[in-house]
Protein backbone atom coordinates (compact mmCIF):
# COMPACT_ATOMS: atom_id res chain seq x y z
CA UNK A 1 0.00 0.00 0.00
CA UNK A 2 1.35 3.37 -1.02
CA UNK A 3 2.17 5.76 1.81
CA UNK A 4 1.36 9.42 1.28
CA UNK A 5 4.32 11.63 2.15
CA UNK A 6 3.78 13.43 5.41
CA UNK A 7 4.77 16.80 3.97
CA UNK A 8 1.65 16.82 1.81
CA UNK A 9 -0.76 16.07 4.65
CA UNK A 10 -2.65 19.09 5.90
CA UNK A 11 -5.15 18.83 8.68
CA UNK A 12 -6.61 21.01 11.40
CA UNK A 13 -4.23 19.58 14.01
CA UNK A 14 -1.09 19.74 11.86
CA UNK A 15 -0.70 22.57 9.36
CA UNK A 16 1.64 22.81 6.42
CA UNK A 17 5.24 24.01 6.40
CA UNK A 18 5.91 26.91 4.02
CA UNK A 19 9.46 28.05 3.43
CA UNK A 20 10.78 31.51 2.69
CA UNK A 21 14.19 32.26 1.18
CA UNK A 22 15.79 35.56 0.24
CA UNK A 23 19.01 36.61 -1.48
CA UNK A 24 20.21 40.16 -1.95
CA UNK A 25 21.26 40.09 -5.60
CA UNK A 26 20.53 38.11 -8.73
CA UNK A 27 24.06 36.67 -8.70
CA UNK A 28 23.52 34.87 -5.42
CA UNK A 29 22.22 31.31 -5.45
CA UNK A 30 19.22 30.23 -3.39
CA UNK A 31 20.04 26.51 -3.60
CA UNK A 32 21.56 26.37 -0.11
CA UNK A 33 18.41 27.83 1.45
CA UNK A 34 15.87 25.97 -0.67
CA UNK A 35 17.58 22.61 -0.14
CA UNK A 36 17.60 23.12 3.62
CA UNK A 37 13.94 24.21 3.64
CA UNK A 38 12.79 21.27 1.55
CA UNK A 39 14.77 18.88 3.73
CA UNK A 40 12.92 20.34 6.72
CA UNK A 41 9.61 19.34 5.10
CA UNK A 42 8.46 22.52 3.36
CA UNK A 43 6.19 21.60 0.49
CA UNK A 44 6.63 25.03 -1.12
CA UNK A 45 9.38 27.67 -0.90
CA UNK A 46 8.81 31.36 -1.69
CA UNK A 47 11.98 33.13 -2.87
CA UNK A 48 12.70 36.86 -3.07
CA UNK A 49 15.69 38.45 -4.77
CA UNK A 50 15.83 41.78 -3.01
CA UNK A 51 17.76 43.68 -0.39
CA UNK A 52 16.58 43.31 3.17
CA UNK A 53 16.16 47.10 3.37
CA UNK A 54 13.38 47.06 0.77
CA UNK A 55 9.86 47.34 2.12
CA UNK A 56 8.25 45.49 -0.79
CA UNK A 57 8.98 41.78 -1.11
CA UNK A 58 6.44 40.25 -3.43
CA UNK A 59 7.06 36.60 -2.59
CA UNK A 60 6.81 37.30 1.13
CA UNK A 61 3.47 38.99 0.48
CA UNK A 62 2.30 35.92 -1.44
CA UNK A 63 3.42 33.73 1.45
CA UNK A 64 1.38 35.78 3.93
CA UNK A 65 -1.63 35.51 1.64
CA UNK A 66 -1.44 31.71 1.54
CA UNK A 67 -0.67 30.78 5.15
CA UNK A 68 -3.59 29.51 7.20
CA UNK A 69 -4.05 29.00 10.95
CA UNK A 70 -1.95 26.04 12.05
CA UNK A 71 0.70 26.52 9.33
CA UNK A 72 4.35 27.26 10.08
CA UNK A 73 6.64 29.62 8.17
CA UNK A 74 10.20 28.28 7.97
CA UNK A 75 13.35 30.23 7.13
CA UNK A 76 16.95 29.13 6.82
CA UNK A 77 18.21 31.97 9.04
CA UNK A 78 16.57 34.79 10.99
CA UNK A 79 18.01 37.61 8.88
CA UNK A 80 16.30 36.16 5.79
CA UNK A 81 12.92 37.28 7.12
CA UNK A 82 13.47 40.54 9.05
CA UNK A 83 15.30 43.72 8.06
CA UNK A 84 16.10 44.33 11.73
CA UNK A 85 15.40 42.79 15.10
CA UNK A 86 12.36 45.04 15.54
CA UNK A 87 11.00 44.14 12.10
CA UNK A 88 11.62 40.44 12.71
CA UNK A 89 9.71 40.52 15.99
CA UNK A 90 6.83 42.48 14.45
CA UNK A 91 6.60 39.97 11.59
CA UNK A 92 6.62 36.95 13.90
CA UNK A 93 4.02 38.60 16.13
CA UNK A 94 1.84 39.25 13.08
CA UNK A 95 2.07 35.56 12.23
CA UNK A 96 1.25 34.58 15.80
CA UNK A 97 -1.91 36.72 15.72
CA UNK A 98 -3.03 34.63 12.76
CA UNK A 99 -2.14 31.46 14.68
CA UNK A 100 0.77 30.77 12.34
CA UNK A 101 4.03 29.42 13.72
CA UNK A 102 7.59 30.38 12.84
CA UNK A 103 10.75 28.30 12.65
CA UNK A 104 14.36 29.20 11.93
CA UNK A 105 16.60 26.29 11.03
CA UNK A 106 20.04 27.77 11.73
CA UNK A 107 19.18 29.19 15.15
CA UNK A 108 16.93 26.20 15.97
CA UNK A 109 14.02 28.44 17.04
CA UNK A 110 10.44 27.19 16.82
CA UNK A 111 7.62 29.37 18.15
CA UNK A 112 5.26 26.41 18.14
CA UNK A 113 7.14 25.20 21.22
CA UNK A 114 7.28 26.81 24.64
CA UNK A 115 11.05 27.25 24.37
CA UNK A 116 10.75 29.07 21.05
CA UNK A 117 8.08 31.40 22.43
CA UNK A 118 10.33 32.21 25.38
CA UNK A 119 13.21 33.09 23.07
CA UNK A 120 11.08 35.55 21.12
CA UNK A 121 9.79 37.13 24.29
CA UNK A 122 13.43 37.76 25.22
CA UNK A 123 14.08 39.16 21.72
CA UNK A 124 11.14 41.52 22.13
CA UNK A 125 12.42 42.76 25.48
CA UNK A 126 15.89 43.35 23.99
CA UNK A 127 14.43 45.27 21.04
CA UNK A 128 12.39 47.48 23.36
CA UNK A 129 15.47 48.05 25.54
CA UNK A 130 17.46 49.05 22.45
CA UNK A 131 14.77 51.54 21.40
CA UNK A 132 14.76 53.13 24.84
CA UNK A 133 18.55 53.47 24.79
CA UNK A 134 18.44 55.15 21.38
CA UNK A 135 15.70 57.52 22.55
CA UNK A 136 17.63 58.42 25.72
CA UNK A 137 20.87 59.02 23.79
CA UNK A 138 19.03 61.22 21.30
CA UNK A 139 17.40 63.31 24.01
CA UNK A 140 20.71 63.65 25.86
CA UNK A 141 22.47 64.75 22.68
CA UNK A 142 19.82 67.37 21.91
CA UNK A 143 19.96 68.71 25.48
CA UNK A 144 23.76 68.98 25.31
CA UNK A 145 23.55 70.78 21.95
CA UNK A 146 21.00 73.26 23.31
CA UNK A 147 23.25 73.90 26.32
CA UNK A 148 26.06 74.85 23.89
CA UNK A 149 23.70 77.22 22.06
CA UNK A 150 23.05 74.94 19.11
CA UNK A 151 19.58 74.07 17.94
CA UNK A 152 18.28 71.44 15.59
CA UNK A 153 17.03 72.00 12.08
CA UNK A 154 18.63 73.34 8.90
CA UNK A 155 21.39 75.94 9.30
CA UNK A 156 20.54 79.52 8.32
CA UNK A 157 21.59 80.37 4.78
CA UNK A 158 21.82 84.10 5.60
CA UNK A 159 24.39 85.01 8.21
CA UNK A 160 24.55 88.44 9.83
CA UNK A 161 27.35 89.47 7.43
CA UNK A 162 25.32 88.40 4.42
CA UNK A 163 22.27 90.30 5.65
CA UNK A 164 24.36 93.45 6.15
CA UNK A 165 25.93 93.08 2.70
CA UNK A 166 22.53 92.53 1.10
CA UNK A 167 21.12 95.67 2.74
CA UNK A 168 24.11 97.79 1.66
CA UNK A 169 23.86 96.55 -1.92
CA UNK A 170 20.13 97.09 -1.97
CA UNK A 171 20.33 100.61 -0.49
CA UNK A 172 22.93 101.61 -3.09
CA UNK A 173 20.19 101.15 -5.73
CA UNK A 174 22.82 99.74 -8.09
CA UNK A 175 21.85 96.09 -7.75
CA UNK A 176 18.62 94.21 -8.27
CA UNK A 177 17.43 91.58 -5.83
CA UNK A 178 18.31 88.88 -8.37
CA UNK A 179 21.88 90.21 -8.66
CA UNK A 180 22.26 90.34 -4.86
CA UNK A 181 21.00 86.76 -4.58
CA UNK A 182 23.56 85.57 -7.15
CA UNK A 183 26.43 87.36 -5.38
CA UNK A 184 25.48 85.88 -1.98
CA UNK A 185 24.56 82.47 -3.49
CA UNK A 186 21.07 82.40 -1.98
CA UNK A 187 17.56 82.52 -3.34
CA UNK A 188 15.65 85.73 -4.04
CA UNK A 189 13.09 84.66 -1.43
CA UNK A 190 15.85 84.66 1.21
CA UNK A 191 16.87 88.18 0.21
CA UNK A 192 13.31 89.49 0.41
CA UNK A 193 12.68 87.77 3.74
CA UNK A 194 15.84 89.00 5.46
CA UNK A 195 15.61 92.52 4.09
CA UNK A 196 12.16 92.75 5.64
CA UNK A 197 13.17 91.08 8.94
CA UNK A 198 16.52 92.79 9.49
CA UNK A 199 16.70 95.82 11.85
CA UNK A 200 16.78 99.15 9.99
CA UNK A 201 20.13 100.80 9.28
CA UNK A 202 20.53 104.39 10.48
CA UNK A 203 19.50 106.81 7.75
CA UNK A 204 18.28 104.08 5.41
CA UNK A 205 15.03 102.33 4.74
CA UNK A 206 14.24 99.21 2.78
CA UNK A 207 12.45 100.48 -0.27
CA UNK A 208 10.31 98.04 -2.13
CA UNK A 209 11.02 97.39 -5.75
CA UNK A 210 9.06 99.58 -8.11
CA UNK A 211 6.05 97.78 -9.51
CA UNK A 212 6.08 97.07 -13.22
CA UNK A 213 4.41 99.78 -15.33
CA UNK A 214 0.79 99.11 -16.06
CA UNK A 215 -0.09 98.64 -19.73
CA UNK A 216 -1.37 101.76 -21.46
CA UNK A 217 -5.01 101.60 -22.54
CA UNK A 218 -5.46 101.12 -26.24
CA UNK A 219 -6.88 104.15 -28.01
CA UNK A 220 -9.88 103.54 -30.24
CA UNK A 221 -9.15 103.28 -33.92
CA UNK A 222 -10.25 106.12 -36.25
CA UNK A 223 -12.87 103.85 -37.71
CA UNK A 224 -14.48 103.36 -34.28
CA UNK A 225 -14.64 107.18 -33.81
CA UNK A 226 -16.26 107.88 -37.19
CA UNK A 227 -19.98 108.77 -36.97
CA UNK A 228 -22.37 106.26 -38.29
CA UNK A 229 -24.03 107.09 -41.59
CA UNK A 230 -27.79 107.49 -41.60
Amino acid sequence: MAITPSILIRSASMGALLGYARVSTVEQNTRLQTDALKSAGCYRVFTDRASGALDERKELTKLFDQVRPGDTVVVWRLDRLGRSLRHLIDTVNALAERKVGFRSLTENIDTTTSGGKLVFHVFGALAEFERELIRERTQAGLAAARARGRHGGRPRVMSADKVATAREMYQSKKYTVEAIAKVLDVSRASIYRHLADAPPVAGATVAPEAPPPSPRPRSPSPRSRAPRRT
